[in-house]
């Protein structure tokens, strides 16, 4: 599909099989998704810009590098917080926003309750983290929510993501990457991803 890149890798798909099991616990199932996160922020910036700085070793001095990019990263609550870590992991020097959306269950379309973001978007590549790409229409809020406050590049980071989901956000947001470990095959009447895991924030922090 345009714009979606699936993350394969051989630990990405060992990791989602113990996400999918309707037996992980929460415990597992939160160390394992910081696990696969990453994995998963690895592939997400391969491509990213260096700018080289003299490095003193004990011995001499070399060329070393620092991110020529600054990065923010920007979780949806609240099933995001559930990847930011994994990210941090190998992004120590980004800085973070939260995007709060909720999905109305007879309607299905997002509600937003709550944005914050770090200043100067615009000279930023902000990565957008949901575990979940179901409808696409919280995705594309968010999105649409990191535009109106500058951004000008965005990645969308997620763990799941079905057909309609992807199609839904990049088309309304053809400048938008969409990184994904798997593409599942449909959604369910209610909106959920087929085959999916549940309800990622339930697993993760242990609510009904």
């Amino acid at each position: 599909m345009k714009n979606l890149t699936i993350i394969d890798h051989p630990l990405i798909k060992r990791d989602l099989t113990v996400l999918r099991d309707r037996r992980t616990n929460n415990h597992l199932f939160r160390t394992t998704l910081r696990r696969i996160a990453s994995v998963m922020a690895f592939e997400v910036t391969s491509d990213l810009s260096l700018r080289s700085r003299p490095v003193r070793t004990p011995l001499e001095t070399t060329r070393g590098y620092v991110l020529a990019d600054d990065i923010v990263i920007v979780p949806v609550l609240r099933a995001g917080l559930g990847l930011v870590e994994g990210f941090l992991d190998f992004l120590p020097e980004a800085r973070v926003g939260h995007v709060g959306l909720y999905r109305n269950e007879q309607t299905l379309e997002p509600v937003d309750y709550y944005s914050k973001f770090p200043r100067s978007l615009g000279r930023s590549l902000v990565l957008l983290l949901d575990p979940m790409l179901a409808t696409g229409g919280s995705g594309s809020a968010a999105i649409t929510f990191l535009k109106n406050k500058g951004a000008r590049r965005i990645r969308f980071v997620t763990l799941l993501a079905a057909p309609a989901g992807v199609r839904k956000v990049t088309s309304v947001h053809p400048d938008v990457r969409v990184f994904s470990c798997v593409l599942d095959r449909r959604l369910n009447a209610r909106g959920y991803i087929l085959p999916g895991l549940g309800d990622a924030g339930d697993r993760i922090f242990g609510t009904d």
